[in-house]
């Protein structure tokens, strides 16, 4: 088993000219709770499902890290070994060794754009307002644009009221639509924390649209922490369709250019997918609606604003070069000069879909498949089988089928101790859940289980009364959850605090070379 020492990998992620990829191969709450800066969370429980989409280059070199070496690390350099990957280690002792040291930890999610968005906040001095002024001005019938700049479903959930949802990367295309012509009332930008509205808002200054514009302090949850309402279920959305307004496109692309971002052409990128010695993304970052209805070839869906949100969904590969594209070149440069302020190596391919025909022919992404043998409702509730639940910890506890056990894939050790190895098994849970925990099963001498597509509501269509147990998986053994601060959005004032107490900390606990990856 090849291995790295934990001051080895620092000197290698401080390694400008290296790809690496750092994959915390713990479940998400264990991550979520500590994690070095640049780790990036594949949970074992999804290795196969998201690898390649994570690290699409199979020579790139890979360091694991689970717990203290516990066995899950190895397991998962095993499996990866045998989807071709080459270059693999696993960090010695795990997060334990990388803590014994003496390299620091993160708790949180997101954390490098987090800490970008407060670093962002303090070189720019990006215009903000506390929410008592923002109530006030709604008191007195002042017109204010107020946009959030989340997803809907984000949007959905809670809202500052008067609130429209534009998400950060769609400003520069829907803005205009949102202002109506309005040049003089002040723009608002919340998020539900702070680095989205701090983005967002300094998105627009940077646009130099003639509105006042600020960013809400704290966002929702300063809201709420001021005795202020949220609302609930609110459907403003941005404009489906606009016209694209030349100037703010001109002026985003003047705004690349004087943040040295590339801008590529079709051959260049070609040219570095053909490069064995580095990795390309290509992400095309406008709407979930506009990418399902044509994309470039090859393209992942990274919504703007979400990827410079969670940059760590997309980018496993340090030093990796990424690659934007839209329909309008108005969008993908923005969002470009933000992950070039990250540290990032990015282009955005010049030409907007007209490029698209000349983009080489991309090689088909690698789908996970499972091979399950899929059985109805009625048939996996016979007697005759065992039931394993493979969903989430917190989906199981709300509600299961009778008789099921949950079970994942870092807790297989344990959990399979009691099971009959006579008797067929169906397992539930989503495909790639399914297609990553069933070898797992097999290679303990189960026989090869059935499949059962989780769907709570035909379950409970069909009649079959759903179970719940509030106190099963116990908090300790709820490993993909993060407990963490995870009901501030619910009420919990006091969680409200502590997160943002957070958020405003990250800064502090940058060592010199995690400072070092942002390029502001």
């Amino acid at each position: 088993m090849q291995t790295i020492a934990p001051v080895e990998l620092k000197a290698l992620l401080a390694d400008r000219e290296q790809e690496v990829a750092f994959l915390d191969i713990r479940e998400f709450g264990e991550y979520g709770m500590a994690h070095p800066f640049l780790s990036v969370n594949l949970p074992f429980s999804l290795l196969e499902a998201r690898i390649h989409q994570l690290v699409p280059r199979t020579s790139t070199p890979v360091v694991l890290m689970d717990e203290h070496d516990e066995g899950r690390a190895r397991r998962a350099q095993q499996r990866l070994g045998q989807l071709g990957y080459s270059r693999v280690r696993v960090l010695r002792d795990g997060i334990s060794g990388w803590k014994a040291a003496g390299y620091g930890v993160f708790a949180g999610v997101n954390v490098v754009s987090k800490t970008f968005g407060e670093l962002a906040h303090e070189t720019f001095h990006t215009p903000s307002i506390p929410p008592e002024t923002l109530a006030q001005w709604q008191r007195e019938a002042r017109k204010v644009h107020i946009v959030d700049g989340r997803p809907l479903n984000e949007y959905h959930k809670m809202n500052i009221p008067g609130a429209s949802c534009c998400p950060n990367g769609e400003l520069a295309r829907r803005l205009p639509s949102l202002l109506a012509g309005d040049a003089t009332s002040p723009v608002v930008v919340n998020c539900a924390g702070r680095t989205r509205s701090i983005i967002g808002a300094q998105t627009l200054v940077w646009l130099g649209i003639d509105n006042p514009v600020y960013a809400l302090e704290n966002g929702t949850q300063g809201w709420r922490l001021a005795g202020l309402a949220l609302e609930h279920g609110s459907v403003a959305d941005y404009p489906g369709k606009t016209a694209r307004d030349s100037g703010l496109a001109q002026a985003a692309r003047r705004i690349a250019v004087e943040h040295g971002v590339a801008e590529i052409d079709a051959a260049t990128l070609a040219d570095w997918y053909a490069d064995p010695q580095r990795t390309t993304y290509l992400f095309d970052v406008r709407t979930e609606e506009e990418y399902r209805q044509a994309t470039a070839p090859g393209a992942c869906h990274a919504p703007g604003g979400q990827l410079i949100q969670a940059t760590d969904h997309w980018v496993g590969v340090q030093r990796a070069r990424v690659v934007l594209v839209d329909d309008d070149e108005c969008r993908a440069p923005l969002v470009a000069v933000w992950l070039k302020l990250m540290g990032l190596e990015v282009a955005w391919l010049k030409g907007g879909n007209a490029e698209w025909s000349q983009l080489p022919s991309a090689s088909s992404s690698t789908v996970l498949e499972h091979g399950l043998v899929p059985v109805t409702l009625d048939e996996a509730m016979a007697d005759r089988y065992q039931r394993l639940d493979a969903r989430p910890g917190m989906q199981y506890r709300a509600g299961h089928l009778p008789g099921a056990k949950w079970v994942n894939r870092s807790l297989l050790d344990h959990q399979l101790a009691g099971i009959d190895a006579s008797c067929d098994i169906v397992l539930i849970g989503e495909a790639a859940q399914v297609a990553c925990l069933a070898p797992d099963l097999e290679a303990r001498g189960l026989p090869r289980p059935l499949w059962l597509e989780a769907d709570e509501s035909q379950w409970q269509a069909a009649g079959y009364p759903l179970e719940s147990t509030p106190d099963e998986p116990d908090d300790a053994r709820c490993i993909d959850y993060l407990f963490f601060v995870h009901d501030r959005h619910d009420g919990n004032l006091e969680a409200s605090r502590r997160y943002l107490a957070w958020e405003t900390g990250l800064l502090a606990q940058l060592d010199e070379q995690e400072r070092r990856t942002f390029a502001i």
